[in-house]
């Protein structure tokens, strides 16, 4: 009688719920009370009520039933608080109902704590989920795989890489075996923070674990490899998936293909578009912007615009990103007039031009030499509500420097940091290169000395412009004392240090100096240039040691 009772009152299509559901419930109480129902009928009653989305409804029935000394079994509760934190204000309710169901005698259970432990993740309240999740075993629940999972997500969801790693060497003290999604959340926070070498640690220690990884996760550690350049990696774990059966789905395939187009290896990235449509996975718009961006780099417009007609024919629309490809790719080549057109055609159909596209003319006027140009664009950009960054600023400066405007090039500086812009290091090195370029070292020690007193680290370009300069002018004394300082603030040599610190050396016939820079290099991995071979070939003649130039051009040779 009283499933017959809940099916006549949701049949009823003029049910009015604020009037019916009072009277359904007493006699839902008569039936139980006068027929010896079964009490699972006012948890079915419940659990409709959730389903249905009468939540206030279904918590109004739990305090009734509580008075009449009836408790809602948690299964149905957990039910009710799973609904209610749908949202954020709902996740507040879940909370409240989670302590106040506790309280009158609900036994919760694993699952109940998942639920609440996901919703406070949800809401970056992770600290106080991991809380809870200490707080299970206390109250006699078991945390399992999937607690531990959900708080190491939420960790993972504010970079707290450290706390991370100590849940999962928790769960591997209790026996539990981190699940994919766990791994995925651990390798995808490692790729995030540049730590893919230890990301793909993760995976082979999944792997022997015998926990079998999925696309998901291949495709997060391949993504990861190409951001930081690392694209023979990527390409190594591609082969590797579909050697274990695992097909690369389209996001895989752009992932390879964006880095080898960032790598300036697009005929590999174009093959590989190709692989992709055999295999019936269609190319989106991210796979087409990356191919006309690296078409673009490579100063190949017209190969470019091809892929974009084909985007039309596709019927793909073509976004902002690929039309800043395009207006860089025009501008690299001289055309700006037809950047120009193309940006109109960018307005006419709706899309909005953003920074980068405006960078990209600035440089495209900049590299036409027509800095003036460039300089009004800037001004317009802050009309349209764009505000010049640092690498229009930069733009503009190289291109002053260039010119020989120095001063014009360091009053850009100033408006910068009068702006509160935060120049970058390559904004400096642009001036310290146009400082030495001209001749004016003495200019380019005074902006180093600035810079260190303002705690902006140089690299090891910055040192090397001076270097080079002094170098220029046969002053082994001030590359040296340059060399030192760089070392002392902790900067590491690049190859075009050595070189220059070699060629000087050579010039002063100091070649044991040279010969032992020479071997530190190599020994850091630095591969010789055709130029240092010169240098130190030209240095050993020049002290009669014939044998060693020899050597060293055969060395060269090789």
């Amino acid at each position: 009688m009283a499933r017959k009772l809940i099916q006549d009152f949701w049949v009823n299509p003029n049910l009015d719920v604020g009037v019916s559901f009072g009277h359904f419930v007493e006699q839902l109480i008569y039936t139980y009370k006068d027929w010896g129902s079964n009490p699972r009928v006012f948890d079915i009653f419940f659990q409709a009520l959730v389903e249905a989305g009468m939540l206030n409804e279904a918590r109004k029935l739990f305090d009734k039933m509580l008075n009449y000394g009836l408790l809602i079994s948690v299964e149905s509760c957990n039910l009710f608080i799973s609904h209610l934190s749908k949202d954020l204000d709902g996740i507040k309710v879940a909370l409240k109902v989670f302590s106040e169901f506790s309280e009158v005698g609900v036994c919760w259970n694993t699952a109940s704590y998942i639920i609440i432990i996901h919703s406070l993740c949800q809401t970056g309240r992770v600290v106080e989920a991991h809380q809870l999740l200490l707080q299970m075993e206390l109250r006699g629940c078991m945390p399992d795989v999937v607690s531990y999972s959900t708080i190491t997500s939420g960790y993972c969801q504010v970079w707290e890489l450290q706390k991370v790693l100590k849940l999962i060497q928790e769960m591997q003290v209790k026996g539990l075996k981190p699940n994919p999604f766990t791994c995925n959340g651990i390798i995808l926070l490692l790729c995030k923070t540049g730590k893919v070498a230890e990301a793909e640690r993760i995976l082979r220690e999944m792997i022997s674990e015998g926990i079998a990884p999925d696309s998901v996760i291949y495709t997060t550690l391949i993504d990861g490899f190409c951001k930081f350049g690392n694209v023979s990696a990527a390409y190594r774990l591609f082969d590797e998936m579909q050697k274990r059966k695992i097909s690369p789905d389209f996001i895989t395939y752009n992932a390879v293909i964006r880095g080898l187009c960032r790598s300036g290896k697009v005929m590999e990235a174009d093959k590989l578009f190709h692989d992709m449509v055999c295999k019936q996975l269609d190319p989106d718009e991210v796979t087409y912007a990356a191919l006309i961006d690296g078409y673009c780099k490579e100063g190949k417009v017209k190969e470019a615009f091809s892929l974009h007609n084909k985007m039309l024919e596709m019927g793909l629309t073509p976004n902002v990103v690929t039309y800043t490809a395009l207006t860089d790719g025009l501008c690299k080549c001289g055309e700006v007039d037809t950047a120009n057109e193309l940006l109109h055609e960018m307005c006419r159909k709706g899309l909005e031009l953003n920074i980068y596209t405006y960078n990209s003319l600035v440089n495209g006027l900049c590299k036409a030499g027509n800095i003036d140009q460039a300089v009004k664009l800037m001004k317009d950009m802050e009309v349209t509500g764009f505000h010049p960054d640092d690498i229009t600023y930069t733009t503009l400066m190289d291109a002053y420097c260039n010119s020989r405007e120095m001063d014009k090039a360091h009053e850009l500086l100033r408006q910068m940091l009068d702006r509160g812009l935060q120049p970058a290091v390559v904004t400096f090195n642009v001036l310290m290169n146009g400082f030495c370029m001209f001749g004016m070292p003495q200019d380019g020690e005074k902006l180093l000395k600035w810079m260190l007193e303002k705690g902006i680290m140089p690299n090891a370009s910055t040192y090397n412009s001076l270097m080079k300069q002094y170098c220029i002018r046969n002053n082994m004394h001030a590359i040296t004392e340059i060399y030192k300082g760089m070392c002392a603030k902790g900067v590491g040599p690049d190859a075009n240090t050595y070189y220059i610190l070699i060629k000087g050396h050579c010039k002063e016939r100091n070649m044991k100096e040279a010969w032992f820079l020479h071997k530190d290099m190599v020994g850091k991995g630095f591969s010789p240039t055709a130029s240092s071979f010169n240098a130190l070939i030209k240095g050993f003649y020049k002290r009669k040691k014939f044998s060693e130039a020899n050597q060293l051009f055969e060395k060269m040779r090789s």
